[in-house]
């Protein structure tokens, strides 16, 4: 027994050597699945060793921005700012950058850049370690460097943009077809989303409307102050994007090992799809392989694994049926 016991020491001392000669670590733990190796990983690093979604979505009006925003929300664990609730809020509540929005907007004036940039910021600040989608803000290129300069100094620098670049005559045609519901903000298109009763909301019963701005001509002036204002703004993230450092595995570094980090600067993603459906494979896929420590929200996983015992014990009981 004595020569047996010597023999596992040597073994163990022997596989050790050998370890750390390829310099590869001896799990002190039992191994576990990928996806808890990985968890474990993440949590033995602080909370910036993986990347956060910070995220800004451009497209032209009608792309399907608000439905794919929708789609992120109720999957993820995503926080979704709006830069005009933003405002209202701030204005209701009469704190001091609220004040001083209020006076300019009772002027008739345009708010400056820095008072946007407050009224952003404010509560971006308090959400270090949180993911989130940025909508109505940045407007303007001077706007953009503002909010990168103040994000970076704050090290919660963007980390993801979007471009949906849906062809004009689609958007054209998928506005002239669209009804909404007012009171919920529900959106139907006659020709791939109708309602169930034509000019009635499914869940309500209530009368459809058109937007006052779904028409060819409101449409065309939109669309020229969208590539009017928006275009330098995609030009300056795609070279931001260009100009991301590339992380390379260390030569010395074990296959098997992981690493995370974050990324240095913005991802951009073009979206290209005639419909909101195809876009939203491709912007779901390009998510979770960017930022595989972004959440499903607890109830969808519920409903994941309620779906599942369900259609387990729909097979247990045809079976049982069948014996």
């Amino acid at each position: 027994m004595l020569s047996l016991r010597t023999a596992q020491v040597d073994k163990r001392a022997v596989r050790k050597s050998f370890f750390r000669e390829i310099g590869y670590s001896v799990p002190s733990r039992r191994a576990l699945p990928f996806s808890l190796n990985a968890k474990a990983l993440s949590d033995d690093h602080e909370h910036d060793s993986s990347p956060f979604l910070r995220m800004l979505m451009f497209g032209k009006p009608g792309a399907g921005k608000g439905t794919l925003s929708a789609r992120l929300v109720d999957k993820y664990d995503i926080l979704s700012l709006s830069s005009g609730d933003l405002l209202r809020q701030h204005i209701a509540e009469g704190t001091e950058v609220g004040r001083e929005a209020e006076e300019t907007v009772a002027r008739g004036g345009l708010l400056p850049d820095e008072v946007m940039l407050k009224v952003i910021t404010s509560n971006l600040d308090s959400l270090h370690n949180k993911h989130w989608i940025l909508d109505g803000f940045p407007r303007t290129l001077g706007q953009a460097k503002l909010l990168d300069h103040h994000l970076k100094k704050k090290n919660t620098s963007l980390t993801f943009v979007v471009n949906i670049d849906v062809p004009d005559e689609i958007i054209l045609s998928r506005i002239s077809d669209r009804w909404i519901h007012l009171p919920s903000g529900r959106v139907y298109n006659m020709s791939y989303n109708p309602p169930k009763m034509e000019g009635y909301d499914d869940i309500t019963g209530e009368p459809l409307t058109k937007r006052p701005d779904d028409n060819p001509e409101v449409f065309t002036r939109r669309l020229t102050q969208f590539y009017a204002s928006t275009s330098p703004l995609l030009d300056y993230y795609t070279q931001a994007a260009k100009s991301t450092t590339t992380h390379t595995r260390n030569s010395h570094q074990h296959p098997h090992q992981l690493t995370f980090h974050r990324p240095e600067k913005v991802v951009l993603k073009t979206l290209e799809g005639a419909t909101s459906d195809e876009n939203w494979l491709v912007l779901d896929r390009a998510i979770r392989f960017a930022f595989p420590a972004l959440k499903e929200r607890s109830s969808l996983r519920d409903r994941r694994r309620s779906d599942l015992n369900d259609a387990i014990f729909t097979d247990q009981v045809g079976a049982g049926l069948q014996s």
